[in-house]
């Protein structure tokens, strides 16, 4: 399914174009699987939003007449947001081909001649070797380290383990994987699209969690550290895209395991000062 490519806004007080699948669409054009979503239009529409439907349209309209295909629908994609299936998009010229993989596709466009820079060159791809590029080490550590659940996860740990380390001087272990999991965390979270006031609770939540092993609040500082973790935690993303939502499960077990940490932490290290 492509198209649906109407300019749409992504966020709060963010603008986004949307290229949609439909072939060359604006730079940075985020992709629409499926479905058309056109923007609200009304009397008091802004004028910088008419700028920004005006200039995708014209984009992908000249972009379409550059590569000979079905322009007027191309112009609909952004005005109307209307979309098509992939046998509708090649019927009506809006796509060239349809290949079911990679190895497809290099049969399909070998013999096609095209146009570059260099003039006009014809593909030979028909016994093109395929070379699959695997992510390198780092490229997986990043996947992995840019989850939220565990950045979250990390700065927990990274937390609890400088605490431990200070409250228990000597140990190292605890204080160096604790850093170094909380650096983990902080540059995950600059890799993600945080909510800035939902990590200060995260981090306000923990602190109070903390300062409760030291102050005798009977539980005051303890309480509301679990519940300023938890708000922090359900608006730590700030988007509403699939994969990027903290289960609440999770929320309430590092909360609840957080509190029973400290609490025993202060213990051990309350019957140590007795001793």
């Amino acid at each position: 399914n492509l198209g649906a490519a109407s300019p749409v806004q992504l966020g709060v007080g963010g603008g986004g174009g949307g290229g949609g699948g439909f072939p060359g669409g604006p730079p940075g054009a985020p992709e629409t699987a499926s479905g058309a979503s056109a923007p609200h239009a009304d009397d008091n529409e802004s004028t910088e939003a008419r700028k920004v439907m005006h200039d995708s349209a014209a984009y992908i309209r000249g972009l379409a007449q550059l590569r000979g295909r079905n322009a007027a629908w191309g112009e609909r994609a952004v005005r109307e947001a209307v979309s098509l299936s992939d046998e509708e998009a090649r019927d009506q010229h809006v796509i060239d081909l349809i290949a079911l993989d990679a190895a497809d596709l290099a049969r399909q466009l070998d013999g096609r001649t095209v146009t570059t820079t260099a003039g006009t060159l014809r593909v030979a791809t028909a016994h093109a070797p395929l070379e699959v590029v695997a992510p390198d080490w780092r490229n997986r550590f990043l996947s992995i380290v840019a989850d939220p659940n565990v950045a979250l996860i990390l700065l927990t740990i990274g937390i609890y383990g400088l605490f431990f380390e200070f409250a228990n001087p000597g140990f190292v272990l605890p204080g160096v994987a604790g850093a170094t999991c909380l650096l983990v965390g902080l540059f995950a979270m600059q890799l993600l699209p945080v909510n800035y006031a939902g990590l200060g609770l995260v981090l306000l939540g923990l602190a109070c969690l903390i300062a409760e092993a030291f102050l005798p609040t009977f539980g005051v500082l303890g309480f509301g550290g679990i519940v300023a973790f938890a708000i922090g935690a359900l608006m730590l993303m700030d988007t509403g895209a699939p994969g990027y939502g903290i289960p609440i499960p999770l929320i309430a077990g590092l909360a609840l395991g957080g509190a029973a940490f400290v609490a025993t932490v202060s213990s051990v290290a309350l019957r140590a000062r007795r001793r």
